[in-house]
């Protein structure tokens, strides 16, 4: 009744205090975004959505999903199946059966990612949702009760006529208002704890930074490889419809974060190359030198290389210092000193 005359305009309603009323907006962003975030971030651990209803119900039953192979997996498989078929002999059998072994350990890296979200990040946040926001919802439903008790003891008093009407009508607002008060204090310290839940996410938020981190970084390293291996096949083998062949390593640009993976991209201060560069500057004389990577001449005083392959190189005087003179049988040209390891 109470609730029906307040809609209707016909009784007062005691108001929450403003900090209360701040409190129970945020909690209730909180809520739609915590949400909104936890979703998305399932659909992008798990696009597939019967696959996705299954792996996070399972993870929050704590019992073990049925293994499925995903998408990359499923691939390499495939691939690797392929290649078997084809002859493991033949370019083409070789290069699928190694992108194969890839794709596997990046769907190893998927699952991988999937499995420390949902346990660091995903948990946490719905642990939240279904956890203290109930509780929250809960003990507001009761504030919203305690409050129309008080509002229609306050309506009652100042419809009572007679003394003892008015007296009981005083001993039922005070303790209503004691009940109400007492209510509010409760939801006001659940809804202060607000503030260390984003406290807590944040930290679950970096947790989950931290894995895509790693499986990105994974990923990378598992790419560069791959592309190593391929590199290693004779260039006609790469070039496609009579383009030029794939870019050579040194132009993927690693950001500085890949430490790790970037430690095998060649580079200029290669111990090896620097060591062996100077004595071959200052002397007359000339080395042998492995090549670490294919390389395609641009034009022709350029030399074309093949990884690991032993050429004999040599400086010449004015010569830019990121080349040398390379030789192999009668052919001759320049060759970038980064694909190079020279030897003793």
């Amino acid at each position: 009744l109470q609730f029906t005359e307040e809609k209707l305009g016909q009784a007062e309603k005691t108001e929450l205090d403003a900090h209360l009323e701040n409190l129970l907006s945020k909690a209730e962003c909180t809520k739609l975004w915590t949400e909104k975030i936890m979703k998305q971030t399932e659909v992008l651990l798990q696009p597939n959505p019967n696959a996705r209803i299954e792996e996070f119900v399972y993870e929050k039953l704590d019992r073990k999903a049925p293994s499925r192979m995903n998408n990359p997996e499923l691939l390499g498989q495939y691939m690797i199946d392929a290649g078997n078929e084809f002859g493991p002999g033949t370019a083409y059998g070789n290069a699928l059966i190694k992108c194969g072994e890839t794709q596997k350990r990046i769907g190893t890296a998927d699952r991988e990612l999937i499995q420390t979200s949902a346990i660091n990040f995903l948990t946490p946040l719905r642990n939240f949702i279904e956890g203290d926001y109930k509780t929250i919802t809960k003990e507001r439903k009761l504030l919203q009760n305690k409050r129309l008790d008080l509002d229609a003891a306050k309506t009652r008093l100042k419809k009572a006529k007679v003394a003892e009407a008015r007296a009981a009508s005083e001993q039922e607002v005070r303790i209503t208002q004691s009940e109400f008060d007492r209510q509010a204090e409760i939801t006001r310290l659940l809804l202060e704890g607000i503030s260390s839940t984003h406290a807590h996410h944040l930290r679950c938020l970096n947790d989950f930074v931290e894995a895509q981190m790693t499986y990105y970084a994974q990923c990378y390293q598992y790419m560069l490889d791959l592309q190593k291996q391929l590199g290693s096949f004779p260039s006609t083998f790469l070039s496609n419809n009579n383009q030029s062949s794939t870019t050579p390593v040194q132009s993927v640009s690693s950001p500085s974060v890949l430490a790790s993976a970037s430690a095998s991209l060649p580079s200029v201060s290669n111990s090896v190359v620097t060591s062996g560069l100077s004595e071959l500057k200052s002397s007359s004389g000339s080395r042998k030198a492995r090549v670490l990577y294919d390389y395609d001449a641009a034009n022709s005083s350029e030399l074309s290389l093949l990884a690991d392959e032993v050429i004999t190189v040599y400086s010449i005087p004015g010569m830019d210092s990121d080349w040398l003179m390379g030789e192999r049988g009668n052919q001759k040209g320049k060759v970038p000193i980064t694909y190079l390891e020279l030897l003793n």
